[in-house]
This record gives C-alpha cells, structure tokens and sequence, in this order.
C-alpha cells in the first residue's frame, strides 16, 4: 500500500515551524512521503469536516463535529496560556450589545468561546487576514484577530477583551486555553496512524532543538509573514515544548472545553477526550 499522506495545515508561523522539520528533511519518516498543504484554519476545519486530508490541522473547537471521522494526534498543539486571540474594536468606538463583529470562521475554538459570551453579537465570518482593516474602515464594529496578528495592529484600534478572560470565566483559573491542534483520518489503518504521530511528534521536537536554525531558514526562504523578535515571540507563544505532546493539563482544558460547548448546546453528547485519541498501546500490544 503506499504510503503518500497529506498534511494540510495553517500557514500561520507556528504550524509551519511545527511541520517543516519534516518538510526539509530532519525527520526519519519511515519511508512515508508526506504533501504538505497550506490552507487557512476555517478552510481546514470544513474541509475535515468533508474527510478530505489525511491528517489536518484544526480548530480544537470543530473536532466534537468530526470525531467519528478523525482521531485527535497528540502532537503539534497551540494553546494559550495567559494569552490568546483578541477582541479588538477602534477607540473611538463604543459596543453596543448587538454589534457587528468579524470572526475567523464559524468552527474556530475562538468563535466558539465568542458566541457563547456574546449571544447577541452579529458575527461576521472572513479570513483573518481582513479582520484588522475591516474594524479600521468600519464595516465591522469589532473583530477577534488570531495568529500573528495579535502582537501587531493598527494604533487606532485597541483590545475590548481579551479570549483569554473569556476562558477564564467560563472554565475557571489554571487551565490552559485550548486552541488548535491535529486530527488524523480514521480510515487509516491503525499501525499506521500511529507511525504518523510518531513522526510528527519526532517533527515537532526537532523543529524545537533546532528552533534558531529552522527560524533562519523559514525566513530566508519567505514561508513565514513575520520575523526576527516578533517570529520568536510567536513561536514561544504557540509552538514550544508544551507542544510537542499534549500532557495532562492540556487534557482536562481540552475535556473543560467540551463541557462548556456541551452545556451551550453546541453538541448532542458530552465527549471525554482521552476516548478520541490513538490507543498507544496497540504498537505495544503488536511488538510482543
């Protein structure tokens, strides 16, 4: 059978450090030969929500509408801690409860958390790299900037709320904020998805030994929109060591998260996480 797989993912700067240590080749892939795809988050999310990629990036916030189609990787996760997207508006601008607001799609983790704080904000759904320019020319009154983009805007705008405070008071203190992270297709078999995860967890330990020389190297080639300090900051933000395998803590936000969409209705059955990923001990089981 061969063994071609496509990994579609973000071209924000954090998947594209996380994954082009495969991409360039520092990686042992174990003979598969991996295509990436670049596509932007909401593009991935419904996209999965086809079955189209072999492995994806998504929104953790879309992965309860596909999770008899995908399994949940433990690898190449971004969560926020103390940080996130931004609720930014003009500063001469004053929300009013129902106000237009532009968002990064309807399945992002932080449209998610959005709507169920802002019931009656009328949102608005473009990609990302609009939202800044449409809350400055006024289309929007207000937009959730994600990715880079919350560490640079424009001088007449300013923060209304931080994701991050709307996790907290809807989770509570001491978790993580669950962002993003990597599905893989269920119709793969087994053995398999976990050569995959494998790999791609060895992907995002390099990617994080070699970070400087990955960084040059992302930059000099033009893959990445940012560089220098602000590229560094990104990564340290959203692709660390906390990325490399998703640890307890990041399991019970990730089960908080679930919950609270449960609770709002977003979904017809509570889901515990640990049930949704690829069962380790089966290569365990296989190697007696």
């Amino acid at each position: 059978m061969p063994k071609n797989i496509q990994l579609a993912h973000s071209p924000d700067a954090d998947d594209i450090f996380m994954y082009f240590a495969i991409k360039f080749g520092w990686v042992d892939t174990k003979g598969y030969d991996f295509s990436n795809i670049g596509l932007d988050i909401e593009t991935l999310n419904v996209e999965a929500m086809k079955g189209t990629y072999d492995v994806s990036a998504i929104s953790f916030g879309v992965y309860p509408l596909i999770k008899e189609e995908y399994a949940l990787l433990r690898t190449a996760v971004s969560f926020g801690e103390g940080y996130g997207p931004k609720l930014i508006r003009r500063k001469d601008k004053k929300l009013k409860r129902n106000f237009k607001v532009a968002l990064s799609g309807k399945y992002t983790t932080n449209a998610m958390l959005f709507r169920i704080y802002y019931p009656d904000a009328r949102p608005i759904y473009m990609d990302f790299l609009e939202i800044e320019e449409a809350v400055v020319s006024g289309k929007v009154d207000a937009g959730v900037l994600i990715h880079e983009s919350i560490l640079d805007f424009d001088t007449s705008l300013e923060v209304e709320k931080e994701l991050w405070d709307i996790w907290v008071e809807l989770a509570g203190k001491g978790l993580p904020l669950p962002l993003g992270g990597m599905a893989i297709r269920r119709s793969l078999p087994l053995n398999r998805a976990i050569d995959i995860e494998n790999i791609l967890i060895d992907g995002v330990k390099v990617a994080n030994d070699r970070k400087e020389e990955l960084c040059k190297k992302l930059e000099n080639d033009s893959l990445v929109r940012i560089s220098d300090e602000m590229l560094t900051k990104y990564l340290d933000m959203y692709a660390s060591d906390a990325s490399v395998e998703l640890n307890a803590l990041q399991l019970k936000a990730l089960g908080t998260l679930y919950e609270i969409g449960f609770k709002h209705g977003l979904w017809d059955a509570p889901l515990k996480t640990e049930d949704y990923l690829i069962p380790k001990e089966y290569s365990d089981l296989r190697s007696k």
